[in-house]
């Protein structure tokens, strides 16, 4: 057997004589690798479902023909546009439920759509003739028979009575979408004769002219940029693989405690392997070995481990993208060799960064002194000075990241920057603390007390860093989710002022209720909320015209205005913006927006700025007058309602009695918040759920360094019991010093927690979303953090000191024919 191979068998060797190491080292690489892959595995989940949903919405140079002044095109409009010779296609869309879960559904005519078209395509992937011939088919995706959880062939029903085609299994249809023949589709939506949009290709744009009939009803809507979905929820994903990131780095300094103490466990391994030969290239060259062995094996248990915790996972991201985004997410999770790769990569990139400072210190020290606990002690404290450089560093890179920076690449790294530095200090502030301490104790085993801590803080470092980060992290992000729950109910509350909301299937029909509803005296006020679509930037905007009406005055908070502001937007010569809109336009108070309307721009002045929490898109909030003036064919069929207390649902009964199928939706205000708040509370529950995995990672970091540090402690307990300390005596001060650095690490977790909650705040919120949060604390969360943070450490510190109370007179004897 070769050298390499020898030395590398005798490195292994180590493991088997430690085997609490060898279990502390796998499970921190593996929990490690688990959560940054178990994020990885929920991204790419979702981003396959945006590259299906743009694949069959998002063809390119694809146009539709959309109604002007209503929701819905009358199907005679599409016969008469066929007969004008123009190559249309119809297609409906519309939300069906089935066992309370919304899917949407599109009914498509696979004979005439555009050459080419994704849409059209989708027949093509089972037989045409059984597509359309009655009962015909419903395509899905596997991901969605699973979720329906029904056999291919099935004909699931509506919440509305009416059952779909037979399913059929298609792997080009996107999760969460259902495709019917357009026949289909009106009979289950209770739409007959009734059109969504007539696609056709992009090229017939320019060179085609509308039937002088159809000219007020029918407008031509360029395709939108690709990728709008992918591009809304980058943000969102962002901000989830930063916090899998964040939960690596906690359980990595686990590998790293672990590393670092089978390299002093085995200097005497060392020394011998260099005194008889063997060169240092040689020895490196198996560290590394060993370094790559044990990634592939725990990064292997990690990936596993992070698709269960995708899988439990899954539903509550899904939920979150379906409800901020429109975004269908298949709830079954799809094997993907990427982050499959991406978790063996990670746990490769983490096991070489645990093992470098080991070997750093074994080459730049001389081959005999690599067996001298004292010597490699240091060295230990040499690198504990450029540690706190290092921190300094940190520190100021985040900075100048935060004076120089822009964008959520600067906030991160503002962000990373305190984090690191913070963390890379934490050594340096608990051992100054206990010099402290030491000099103000008096007695000998009082002295003892602090002297043993702080050089027992060596070993204990690393853990009490992923402690402080991980108590950090719960403060920062329970700071920041608890803030936006408060400030998100007040803005529901406010916002969502009218008793009633409504939709009509189209212009005349919103008319008829709209008559219908100013003879009902229980209504007191019929609001219309009209819009239209535009783009700034390429940015997707909505602009709403309202009535001018105390409700809105009253009601609609705003974060700046300028005198007389309701007054301008009721005379159409002001708008209200978004504050994501004027953060992405750099506009403010008196400066003029320039709005793409139908025909040219309209530039108007900003009066005012208001809060729009939690949408992904622009706003803006002109008179309704003007709106129409703009944008002929803006859509004229939303309404709010001002209703006498206690008259809704009485409201809601007559109006769906009158009106059935000419209403689109109705609901009232309580089911509208429950709703939102339904989605808010889905947003955080994945932040909550790796929140407390990494709490929980960082327990197990701290348990890990009791476990492996316990053997070698006997040197230093030793002396103490031969003077008369009892074990029971010396088991409560092995934990009290375990409280006592637990204790001041949470102490300074939570001024880094609210600076980390500000930065996300202030910095990451502002860049990834464009609105800013007020900042609230929470007095409360920092005495359960702290309660946490005891909790923890007594738990880690448990068998530990059972291990050493149950140790044996003579075992403790030994230690004084040991040469130390």
């Amino acid at each position: 057997m070769s050298e390499a191979l020898w030395t590398f068998a005798t490195l292994l060797s180590h493991w088997r004589r430690h085997p609490m190491n060898l279990a502390t080292l796998v499970i921190g690489l593996a929990i490690a690798t688990a959560l940054w892959s178990g994020v990885a595995a929920l991204n790419a989940q979702a981003r396959t479902s945006y590259d299906k949903a743009a694949a069959v919405f998002g063809d390119a140079g694809a146009a539709s023909l959309v109604a002007s002044r209503s929701s819905f095109i009358p199907q005679q409009s599409y016969v008469a546009l066929r007969r004008a010779g123009w190559p249309v296609s119809p297609v409906l869309e519309g939300t069906v439920r089935i066992r309370g879960v919304s899917y949407r559904l599109i009914g498509i005519e696979p004979l005439t759509s555009p050459k080419g078209s994704a849409v059209g395509g989708l027949a093509t992937t089972v037989d045409l003739e059984g597509f359309l011939r009655a009962p015909g088919r419903t395509l899905v995706a596997p991901e969605t028979l699973v979720e329906l959880d029904v056999a291919a062939g099935a004909q699931p029903g509506t919440e509305t009575g009416r059952n779909l085609p037979p399913l059929a299994v298609s792997d080009a249809v996107a999760p969460g979408l259902l495709v019917v023949d357009i026949g289909q589709a009106q009979a289950v939506l209770g739409r007959p004769g009734q059109l969504s949009r007539l696609t056709l290709r992009g090229g017939d744009v320019e060179t085609r002219a509308l039937p002088p009939t159809l000219r007020e009803t029918l407008r031509i809507e360029k395709a939108e940029e690709a990728g709008d979905l992918a591009r809304l929820t980058d943000s969102f994903h962002l901000n989830l693989t930063a916090f899998g990131f964040l939960a690596f780095i906690v359980g990595l300094f686990i590998v790293h405690a672990s590393i670092g103490l089978a390299f002093e466990q085995r200097l005497a391994t060392v020394r011998t392997l260099r005194a008889v030969g063997v060169s240092l290239k040689t020895l490196i060259a198996a560290h590394v070995g060993e370094a790559v062995l044990f990634a592939l094996v725990t990064g292997a248990l990690g990936v596993a481990g992070g698709y269960l915790i995708a899988a439990a996972l899954l539903p509550d991201v899904a939920a979150s993208l379906q409800g901020l985004y429109g975004a269908h997410v298949g709830g079954q999770l799809a094997l993907d060799a990427r982050w499959w790769l991406s978790g063996i990569g990670m746990a490769l990139a983490g096991a070489l960064v645990a093992y470098a400072a080991g070997l750093f210190r074994i080459a730049r020290m001389p081959v005999l002194a690599i067996a001298k606990p004292l010597a490699w002690r240091e060295t230990h404290r040499l690198q504990l000075k450029r540690q706190g450089a290092a921190g300094v560093l940190a520190l100021a890179i985040a900075g100048a990241a935060y004076l120089g920076g822009t964008g959520l690449e600067a906030g991160f790294t503002v962000i990373a920057g305190i984090l690191l530095g913070s963390a890379l200090l934490l050594p340096l502030v608990l051992s100054g603390v206990l010099r402290l301490g030491e000099r103000q104790a008096s007695g000998a085993l009082a002295q003892w007390f602090w002297a043993d801590t702080r050089q027992q803080l060596s070993g204990l470092s690393l853990a009490l860093m992923a402690l402080l980060l991980a108590l950090a992290a719960n403060v920062g992000v329970g700071t920041m989710v608890e803030g936006f729950r408060k400030t998100f109910t007040a803005w529901l509350d406010e916002r969502l002022n009218s008793e009633v909301y409504f939709d009509a299937a189209g212009v005349s029909e919103a008319r008829e209720i709209e008559a219908w509803l100013g003879r009902r005296p229980d209504v007191t006020a019929v609001l219309p909320v009209w819009k239209a679509e535009t783009r700034i930037a390429g940015w997707p905007v909505d602009v709403f015209g309202t009535r001018d009406h105390a409700t809105y005055r009253d009601h609609f908070t705003l974060l700046a205005q300028s005198p007389g502001a309701w007054d301008a937007v009721r005379d159409g010569k002001g708008a209200l913006v978004s504050e994501q809109l004027a953060r992405r336009t750099r506009l403010g108070l008196g400066d003029a927006i320039e709005l793409p309307t139908a025909r040219d721009s309209w530039r108007v002045p900003i009066v005012g700025l208001y809060p729009d929490y939690g949408n992904p898109k622009g706003q803006v909030r002109v008179n309704v007058d003007a709106l129409v003036a703009h944008w002929p064919d803006a859509r004229r069929t939303s309404y709010s309602l001002r209703v006498a207390p206690g008259g809704s649902n009485a409201l809601i009964r007559d109006m769906q009695t009158a009106f059935g199928a000419k209403l689109s939706r109705v609901v009232d205000q309580a089911a509208l918040k429950a709703m939102s708040k339904q989605i808010f509370e889905r947003t955080f529950a994945v932040t909550g759920a790796l929140n407390t995995l990494t709490l929980l990672v960082s327990g197990v970091a701290l348990f890990a360094s009791l476990l492996t540090l316990s053997g070698v402690r006997l040197a230093q307990v030793a002396p103490v019991w031969a003077l008369g300390v009892t074990r029971r005596r010396l088991g409560d001060l092995e934990v009290g010093k375990l409280l006592l650095l637990a204790a001041v690490t949470a102490v300074l977790a939570i001024p880094l927690g609210l600076v980390l909650a500000w930065c996300l705040v202030a910095i990451v919120n502002v860049q990834a979303f464009g609105w800013r949060l007020p900042f609230h604390v929470f007095p409360s969360q920092w005495a359960l953090i702290f309660t946490m943070a005891l909790l923890t450490a007594f738990v880690a510190a448990i068998i530990p000191v059972v291990r050493l109370g149950r140790t044996a007179p003579q075992d403790l004897l030994k230690v004084f024919a040991n040469e130390r």
